[in-house]
Parts: structure tokens; C-alpha cells; sequence
């Protein structure tokens, strides 16, 4: 009656009601179905709402599907799924039929309105149902749908659509109707409706398996998507298409590589959103690394060359013409292209980016450095050079070493005025790279040393800590990084002393990534002293952490355990426990009156004068951490013990 009164608020009131009964009855319905309160016919009033025309009426009732096809799931019984089996695919007979857009719709499907949204979680419904289904069957079944007849487009658009979430999840080895599919999407004439090649083209783009497993398709497939990334309603869809096929063809993409390289660069006269010709990009990273080797070094010179081009440009432009000078786009093709290229060199060979190595420090290199000098102060635009230095460093190896030296400078010099975190990332990156080269030590020594003064400087302000999480996060990560490659470096240091000072007081720190690190330092900090590589300098440095905890270890379990206690959330416990437990190995007897002399230095009672905490309590977790023989029991005697103060 509320739907023959088109009587819109009755009739979504109706469908809550029905959606609770099956989210209330779901366990009975899983395990009993079609018994007592088990009854399917609570289903059927589900599906008497997603047969009402206006979408917003099935949609309230999607989480009860996601649940259900949860359970199922789990349970993986085949009788059970095929009593629910012809439930959801009247479900998806109907999902497909509320997908379609009106016949008047002009132009492609928007994805952004509430409509678009509406279709995406449609979309992810029926990849987690397909199963019930059997994804071959219903791919089938949507397939012969088009064939009958001449459907309108909008019943067209809709079917690809849905063809589209389970492309992927169908195993492309002997299936005939997906091969048919392609050839037939691939066939489409340009006269059809907008909305419909831009949805096959999507379709294809899921389908790169089935491209990559019948090569003979690649080059009507490739004529297909170009003409899409030619019109620009049809270019992103048709990019990101690409991107796919070059992912999982590349071995098959090689021999169309020149192809690419000249979509690379001309990338700017199509109409693509950033992040879609970043992705073209990375395809064509990804399709560069399977090029015979001689090849690559030339290649790789040329895909970078045309983003180096064009930061040059934005470099050498007046910034009071009005045009924009964001170097952030070219920013970010290089690093696409920088982190993708990985290619597999045997032992003996010649590095193909050796070539290139040279180029980033006489040709990429400069324009970076101006590039970082010209937005020093620009957080944004600093990180994206940072980003961009971190994966040409990565992607070349030990060869960047020449490229150290003046990055380093230049590194130190911006900070002194500008201290963004990213440049301490980048720090880590280069002693992750070059910290276990002994020519290389000195001067990075010298990078930590001039990077923690404006470092400490900014942390010494009121809250600088707590203000200043990723600062944290990424300076002692880049210590971290010292004590996994050079310990013995850092060991004898004089910043040593400053660093180990601001640990402590950083244990305090309610923040997940930077406590983490600050935590994760410190444990391998100790561990250092207690791990034998088989490295000659272990007692060096067994003796220099012996001094560091001499001075310092009373300090820092008294700290640990009042962190504990007050200031931190209990999932950071357990990385509080690895550096106790890593302190207990290294000598267990000192360790012992160090947690006896900090478990006495707790206040006893709170400040309304109860008693907090009693003797035996103290007594007996003494006893359960330094009894412990494995990590996780001193974490656990941790949860007890903080959980009396709470």
C-alpha cells in the first residue's frame, strides 16, 4: 500500500523494519535456515524492497548482505550456500537493474554524486557475494543478457558495470565467455553511447589477466584503449586500463614499449588528472624493467628526461606572470618512475641505471637542488623532493654515491632554516644505503650531528614533543637506522649523550609512530650489545653500551616503568617491554636493582591519599620480570602492574 501511495517515508520505515528482523534472526537464518525463526521468508521481504524502483530503498539493507555473505563465507559448506543461492542472485538481478542510469543521461557515469557512490558500494557487495554465485556462471548469465536482443544502452552500461566487479575474481585459464567478452567490448563502435565505452573500457582494464594469458588480443586491445585516452571523457578510465595491462602483461608489453614512451611524453596534451598519468607512468616503470638491459639505461634517460624538462621550465618562468609554478606533478612522475624501475641484475653485470646514475647527478640533480631551494619553505613541496631523491637513491644503490656530498649540504643548509621532518626520512634512507661504507661514515656522522642541533632546538619548546610527533618519528628513525648499519660510529660519538637524553624524555609520548620509534631505538640500542653477527667489533661495542647504561640505564627503566604507569595507552606496552627485556639480557643482575630502586620511587598513594599500590604488589611484579624468560611475560606482568594505577 506505502508503495502504491508513493508514500517514500513509509515505505524506507518498512524496509529498516524488515533489515532489522534479518540483521536480529541472522545466526538462525545461517544455522537454521528455513526453520522457526530460521524462516526464509524474512529474506523474500528483503528482496521485496530491492525490487521498489528508488535505490535509496535496497541500499539500507546492504549491511545485512555484507554479514550474511560474511557467515557463509566462514562456514564454506556447499549445501548451505546453494540454499541461499537463488536469494542472492534475484539480488543481483535487481542490484543490476537499480545500477542503470536514466535512458537520458548524457556524457559518462559520474562517480563522485550520490548516485556514483550508490554504484561503488554495489560494486563491492557483489564481489564479496559472487562466491554464492559462482563468478563464471553469473559472468555467463550477464553475458547472454546482451546478446538477446538489442538492449537500450542504459541495460547495456549497467550489465558491463556489474561485469566489471567480477572480471578479476573469475580464473581466465579456459574460459571461453571471457575471451568472447573481450573481443566483443573491443568490437564496440565509437557510436555508442559515452557512458557505455567508458564502463567497457573499465571492463578491460579488470580483464588484463585474460589479455595477458591471449597475447593475441594485446594490440586490439591497446588500438581500444588509445582511442579512449584520446577523447577526454574517456582518457582516465582509459589510463588507468593501461596501467593494469602493463602491470600484469609486461613481459607481453615489451615489445610495445616505444609506444608508451611516446605516451609518456606527451602525457600533458591528453586530459588526465594527476594521479591517472602518474599511474601511466609507473605502467611504463613497471613494462621498462623487462627490456633487454642494454636498453634500459637509454630508456630510463629518456622517460626522465621529459619531467627534468619540464621542472626546468616551471624553474626558469617569472612567479609574478600568474602562471602556476608547482613542480609537484613532475615531482612525483620522477619519483613513479625512479621507484618502479627495479630491474633483475645477475652478478658481474653492469647495472643498467648506472648511466642514468651519472645523469641524476649531472643533470636531475641540479634541477632538484634548484627545485628544493626555490620552495625551501614550502612543507609540501619539500616533501615531494624528498620523496623523489629517496626512490632515485633506492633505485641506483651504492653507484649515487657522488650524489651524497651536495645533497647532504643542501640537506643541512634548508634545515637549519626550515625543519621539516621529511629531510630527516630522507637522512635514514642515505644511512640505510651508505652507513656500512666506511668512506661514507664520517660524513654522515656529520649530517646527524648538524641535523639534531636545530632538531633539539625545536623540540626544547613548550610541548615541542607532543607539537612535534613526526618530527619524533622520523629523527630517531634515522638513529635507528645508525645503530642497524654503523653502531660503533654513533656509539662513540658526542651527540650520543644529547640523543639518549631526549629518548627518555621522549618515552613519554602519547603518540603511536613516534613512541614506536623512540622505543624501537632504544631496543635495538641494547640489543646491539647483546646480538653477535659474528661482526668483529662485538666487544667494542658490548663495552660502549655497557658505558651508555652505566650512565644512563637507572634513568631510563625509572622513566619506562612512570611512563607506564601514567602516561602512555596500554597498546604500547609491548613496546615498552622489548627494550626491558632487552636491558634484562644484557645484565640481569644490575638490571634487577635498577627496577627495585624505580618500583620505590613510585608514588605510593594518590593525591586524594589512598593507597595506590601496596608492598606485595611491587614485590611480586619485581619478581615476575626479572624471573621472565621470555619477552612477552614482562609485557604482561606490565599490563597488571599499570592497570593499579589506572
Amino acid at each position: 500500500m506505502a508503495v502504491a501511495r508513493e508514500d517514500m517515508d513509509k515505505v524506507l520505515n518498512y524496509c529498516r523494519m524488515f533489515t532489522e528482523l534479518c540483521e536480529t534472526f541472522l545466526e538462525k537464518i545461517v544455522s537454521t535456515p528455513g526453520h522457526e525463526l530460521g524462516d526464509l521468508r524474512t529474506l523474500d521481504l528483503l528482496l521485496i524492497c530491492a525490487g521498489h524502483p528508488q535505490y535509496e530503498v535496497v541500499e539500507i539493507s546492504f549491511n545485512f548482505w555484507y554479514r550474511l555473505g560474511e557467515h557463509l563465507y566462514k562456514i564454506n559448506d556447499a549445501v548451505l550456500h546453494s540454499i541461499f543461492k537463488p536469494y542472492i542472485q534475484r539480488l543481483l538481478h535487481a542490484l543490476a537493474r537499480h545500477c542503470q542510469l536514466d535512458p537520458d543521461h548524457e556524457g559518462v557515469p559520474e562517480e563522485t554524486d550520490d548516485f556514483g557512490e550508490f554504484r561503488m558500494r554495489v560494486s563491492d557487495l557483489v564481489k564479496d557475494l559472487i562466491f554464492l554465485v559462482g563468478s563464471v556462471e553469473c559472468f555467463a548469465q550477464l553475458y547472454s543478457t546482451l546478446k538477446e536482443g538489442n538492449p537500450p544502452w542504459e541495460v547495456t552500461e549497467a550489465v558491463l558495470f556489474i561485469m566489471a566487479s567480477i572480471a578479476k575474481s573469475i580464473d581466465p585459464e579456459k574460459n571461453p565467455t571471457l575471451i568472447e567478452v573481450l573481443e566483443g567490448v573491443v568490437r564496440l563502435p565509437e557510436s555508442v553511447h559515452l557512458a557505455v565505452r567508458y564502463t567497457s573500457i573499465e571492463l578491460v582494464g579488470e580483464m588484463s589477466e585474460v589479455v595477458d594469458r591471449n597475447p593475441q588480443f594485446l594490440d586490439p586491445v591497446l588500438t581500444y584503449l588509445m582511442k579512449g585516452l584520446c577523447q577526454p571523457a574517456l582518457a582516465s578510465p582509459s589510463a588507468k586500463a593501461i596501467q593494469n595491462i602493463c602491470s600484469v602483461c609486461r613481459d607481453h608489453m615489451a615489445q610495445h614499449f616505444s609506444g608508451l614512451l611516446g605516451i609518456a611524453k606527451s602525457l600533458d596534451s591528453f586530459t588526465l588528472p594527476p594521479e591517472a598519468s602518474v599511474g601511466l607512468l609507473k605502467g611504463t616503470a613497471l613494462v621498462l624493467t623487462r627490456l633487454p638491459l642494454d636498453k634500459i639505461s637509454e630508456c630510463l634517460s629518456e622517460l626522465c628526461s621529459v619531467q627534468v624538462e619540464s621542472l626546468k621550465k616551471l624553474l626558469s618562468q617569472d612567479p609574478n606572470n600568474g602562471i602556476s609554478s608547482d613542480p609537484t606533478l613532475f615531482l612525483d612522475r620522477l619519483a613513479v618512475i625512479f621507484r618502479h624501475t627495479a630491474p633483475t641484475v645477475e652478478n658481474g653485470q653492469t647495472h643498467p641505471c648506472q648511466r642514468v646514475i651519472q645523469e641524476v647527478s649531472t643533470k636531475i640533480w641540479p634541477v632538484m637542488s634548484e627545485t628544493l631551494n626555490k620552495h625551501r619553505a614550502d612543507n609540501r613541496i619539500v616533501e615531494r623532493c624528498c620523496r623523489c631523491l629517496r626512490f632515485a637513491v633506492r633505485c641506483v644503490g651504492k653507484g649515487s654515491a657522488a650524489l651524497l656530498q651536495p645533497l647532504v649540504t643542501q640537506m643541512v643548509n634548508v634545515y637549519q632554516m626550515h625543519q621539516h621532518s621529511c629531510f630527516l626520512y630522507l637522512g635514514s634512507i642515505l644511512v640505510d644505503e651508505y652507513g656500512m661504507e666506511e668512506g661514507c661514515q664520517q660524513g654522515l656522522l656529520d649530517m646527524l650531528q648538524a641535523l639534531c642541533v636545530p632538531t633539539f632546538q625545536l623540540l626544547e619548546h613548550p610541548n615541542g614533543l607532543r607539537n612535534h610527533p613526526d618530527t619524533v618519528d622520523d629523527m630517531f628513525r634515522l638513529l635507528t637506522r645508525f645503530i642497524q648499519r654503523c653502531p660503533v660510529v654513533l656509539l662513540r660519538s658526542q651527540v650520543l649523550v644529547h640523543v639518549l637524553q631526549w629518548a627518555i624524555a621522549a618515552t613519554t609520548l602519547d603518540h603511536r609512530d613516534a613512541n614506536c620509534s623512540v622505543m624501537k631505538f632504544l631496543r635495538d640500542l641494547v640489543h646491539a650489545g647483546v646480538s653477535n653477527d659474528h661482526e668483529e667489533n662485538f666487544e667494542v661495542r658490548k663495552d660502549l653500551i655497557q658505558q651508555v647504561l652505566n650512565q644512563f640505564g637507572q634513568q631510563l627503566i625509572s622513566q619506562l616503568l612512570h611512563s607506564c604507569c601514567f602516561c602512555l595507552p596500554p597498546y604500547t606496552l609491548p613496546d615498552v617491554a622489548e627494550v626491558i627485556w632487552e636491558i634484562m639480557i644484557f645484565d640481569r643482575p644490575t638490571f634487577c636493582r635498577w627496577l627495585e630502586t624505580s618500583l620505590k620511587s613510585l608514588p605510593k598513594e594518590m593525591s586524594g591519599g589512598a593507597i595506590t599500590v601496596t608492598h606485595k604488589q611491587l614485590t611480586d611484579f619485581h619478581k615476575q620480570v626479572t624471573s621472565a624468560e621470555e619477552c612477552k611475560q614482562v609485557c604482561w606482568a606490565l599490563r597488571d602492574f599499570t592497570r593499579l594505577f589506572r
